[in-house]
Protein backbone atom coordinates (compact mmCIF):
# COMPACT_ATOMS: atom_id res chain seq x y z
CA UNK A 1 0.00 0.00 0.00
CA UNK A 2 1.05 3.61 -1.24
CA UNK A 3 0.32 6.42 1.57
CA UNK A 4 -2.41 7.68 -0.87
CA UNK A 5 -4.20 4.48 -0.39
CA UNK A 6 -5.29 3.74 3.06
CA UNK A 7 -7.20 0.75 1.58
CA UNK A 8 -10.99 2.34 2.60
CA UNK A 9 -13.24 3.08 -0.46
CA UNK A 10 -12.64 7.01 -1.65
CA UNK A 11 -16.80 7.02 -1.65
CA UNK A 12 -16.54 6.38 1.98
CA UNK A 13 -13.92 9.05 2.73
CA UNK A 14 -16.16 11.37 1.06
CA UNK A 15 -19.20 10.41 3.15
CA UNK A 16 -17.03 10.38 6.49
CA UNK A 17 -15.34 13.70 5.77
CA UNK A 18 -19.42 15.28 5.33
CA UNK A 19 -20.17 13.24 8.94
CA UNK A 20 -17.00 14.91 10.67
CA UNK A 21 -17.48 18.52 8.77
CA UNK A 22 -21.09 18.23 9.73
CA UNK A 23 -20.50 17.28 13.23
CA UNK A 24 -17.85 20.30 13.87
CA UNK A 25 -19.81 22.90 12.49
CA UNK A 26 -22.66 21.89 14.68
CA UNK A 27 -20.35 21.49 17.58
CA UNK A 28 -18.32 25.15 16.79
CA UNK A 29 -21.88 26.59 16.97
CA UNK A 30 -23.12 25.14 19.80
CA UNK A 31 -19.98 25.98 21.85
CA UNK A 32 -19.75 29.70 20.45
CA UNK A 33 -23.43 30.55 21.86
CA UNK A 34 -23.17 28.80 25.08
CA UNK A 35 -19.93 30.51 25.58
CA UNK A 36 -20.91 33.57 24.60
CA UNK A 37 -24.60 33.10 26.57
CA UNK A 38 -23.74 31.91 29.59
CA UNK A 39 -20.12 34.02 30.17
CA UNK A 40 -21.26 36.92 28.85
CA UNK A 41 -24.17 36.43 30.89
CA UNK A 42 -26.66 37.04 27.28
CA UNK A 43 -28.52 33.94 27.55
CA UNK A 44 -29.62 34.96 31.17
CA UNK A 45 -30.49 38.34 31.58
CA UNK A 46 -30.44 39.57 34.88
CA UNK A 47 -33.32 42.06 35.69
CA UNK A 48 -35.12 43.22 32.34
CA UNK A 49 -34.37 42.36 29.13
CA UNK A 50 -32.24 44.53 27.43
CA UNK A 51 -31.19 45.08 23.81
CA UNK A 52 -28.25 42.90 23.59
CA UNK A 53 -29.94 40.20 24.67
CA UNK A 54 -32.38 40.34 22.12
CA UNK A 55 -29.65 40.84 19.44
CA UNK A 56 -28.20 37.41 20.95
CA UNK A 57 -30.92 35.29 20.76
CA UNK A 58 -31.87 36.78 16.89
CA UNK A 59 -28.69 36.03 15.81
CA UNK A 60 -28.54 32.75 17.33
CA UNK A 61 -31.48 32.22 15.81
CA UNK A 62 -30.45 33.34 12.33
CA UNK A 63 -26.96 31.42 12.24
CA UNK A 64 -29.04 28.22 13.38
CA UNK A 65 -30.65 28.70 10.32
CA UNK A 66 -27.54 29.21 8.17
CA UNK A 67 -26.22 26.42 9.20
CA UNK A 68 -29.16 24.17 8.78
CA UNK A 69 -28.61 25.54 5.12
CA UNK A 70 -25.15 24.81 5.50
CA UNK A 71 -25.93 20.75 6.45
CA UNK A 72 -28.60 20.92 3.30
CA UNK A 73 -25.99 21.78 0.72
CA UNK A 74 -23.26 19.66 2.13
CA UNK A 75 -26.16 16.63 1.89
CA UNK A 76 -27.48 17.38 -0.98
CA UNK A 77 -24.53 17.60 -3.00
CA UNK A 78 -23.35 14.80 -5.33
CA UNK A 79 -19.68 14.26 -5.06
Amino acid sequence: MDEYNSGMDPQMKRYFRKIMNSFSMGLLWMMGFVTAGLFFHLATPEGPVRWYNMLFYLLAIVTFFLLIRYYYRSWARKE
